[in-house]
């Protein structure tokens, strides 16, 4: 799928769905994304999707018109097609036929850059291409009478041994996925253990995680190698990363970076990528980010609280971060209970989230007194850069500090405590 190829676009409006349109510009959007012009839409009204062409034999035929007219090499169907209208699809109206499904996962085999995301891909895509091998070979021969290989077809018997090279493969890339997602759960369980808390950035793609995630940085004070990639596309970043934030006061956090989410997401894709979600199941504290610019917004919230509860995210405390609100006629930041009004890319709004984070998950700090003797440099140390160290006051036993700290710190260090 490289280059600028020109495609016609197909869409069903089951129901009279209120964000069609907003779907179809987003078909256009994904396609764009994998170097494909959109020359044209087709669309129609129906209760249900046709089970064998998707769509009926009239709009066939003005799909086929437009072909003619537009020169299009390419067909993209708005939702998953099964293989029986891959097939007949193609049949019909002489082109390449691609759904929604593989557009995404074009995109995200183009942007995986380390070796967990292209497996998590990978996988999902095998998984994807397994029951539609069927129906690929046309010029295969059928399968023979009788019980056993020796009487099968030769189109039969190849289909088999591709199945079985697609389920072998699949296990192999399970096999060294599930390697990675130990290593994974290791490094988490060693943040638990250091009782810093994590809170995770997730959202609808291209709302603005990442330019979240770098202007924190920048407001900590970060050095630049510590930024991570943000650009305006979709799916700019398919990599979970995991930064140290400091607030004002020196309270550290874990500040996490994952994959975006878009509407009709393939289950394949959801599944395979869930050990890099599952950074935010762990997670303290969930800033849902929303790019309050869109008209559809609302639609965009919706659809990322059921993917996270479609894999199992529920019962986490949650802030809803509208970004984009500098494109919209408000007053910000504006903070309206659980939820911030702001601009990552201008960077206003960004304080009050840092304080609002601050706020949420440190709301069970301990206040204590801490008498450190003099050779117990390096923890005080510690304690200025991870704890709110509020006085400092010296006397012959040593330095006194008074810090409000994590339990983890408190318990700890509780021999120093009086």
């Amino acid at each position: 799928m490289k280059g600028n190829r020109k495609a016609l676009l197909v869409g069903v409006n089951i129901k009279q769905q209120a964000d069609f349109s907003y779907s179809m510009k987003e078909l256009a959007n994904l396609a764009a994304a994998c170097h494909i012009d959109s020359v044209a839409e087709v669309t129609q009204n129906l209760n249900r999707i046709n089970k064998t062409h998707y769509i009926g034999t009239g709009k066939i035929e003005e799909t086929l018109r437009f072909l003619e007219e537009l020169d299009a090499e390419l067909v993209i169907f708005n939702d998953e097609l099964s293989a029986t209208q891959i097939r007949n699809l193609e049949q019909e109206l002489g082109k390449t036929v691609i759904d929604r499904t593989m557009l995404i996962l074009d995109i995200f085999a183009s942007r995986a850059k380390t070796r967990e995301a292209q497996l998590q891909v990978e996988v999902a895509h095998l998984k994807y291409m397994l029951p539609r091998i069927t129906g690929q070979r046309e010029s295969l021969g059928r399968q023979g009478g009788g019980v056993g290989l020796k009487n099968r077809g030769a189109g039969e018997t190849k289909l088999e041994l591709d199945r079985r090279k697609i389920e072998a493969k699949i296990v192999v890339l399970n096999k060294e996925l599930e390697a990675l997602v130990a290593q994974r759960e290791t490094q988490r369980n060693q943040r638990k253990k250091s009782g810093v808390p994590l809170v995770s950035l997730v959202g609808y793609t291209n709302a603005g995680k990442s330019t979240i995630l770098n202007a924190l940085l920048r407001r900590s004070h970060q050095s630049f190698n510590k930024q991570v990639f943000e650009k305006d596309m979709l799916f700019a970043t398919l990599d979970t990363s995991v930064r140290k934030i400091k607030l004002a006061n020196h309270q550290p956090f874990l500040l996490s970076d994952t994959v975006g989410f878009v509407d009709k997401l393939p289950h394949h894709l959801v599944k395979a990528f869930r050990s890099t979600l599952e950074e935010a199941a762990t997670a303290d504290l969930l800033i849902v980010v929303v790019d309050f610019s869109s008209p559809n917004y609302q639609k965009l919230v919706d659809v990322t609280n059921k993917t996270l509860k479609d894999i199992g995210i529920e019962n986490v405390p949650m802030i809803y971060a509208y970004n984009k609100a500098d494109l919209v006629d408000i007053e910000i930041p504006q903070l309206k209970g659980e939820s911030l009004y702001l601009s990552a890319k201008q960077e206003v709004g960004i304080e009050e989230l840092a304080e609002l984070i601050g706020e949420r998950v440190f709301k069970n700090k301990i206040h204590c007194d801490m008498l450190i003797p003099f050779d117990g440099g390096r923890l005080v140390s510690y304690l200025n850069e991870n704890a709110n160290v509020l006085a400092t006051s010296y006397d012959d036993n040593g330095t006194k500090l008074t810090v409000e700290c994590n339990q983890n710190d408190f318990e700890k260090y509780q021999q120093y405590v009086i």
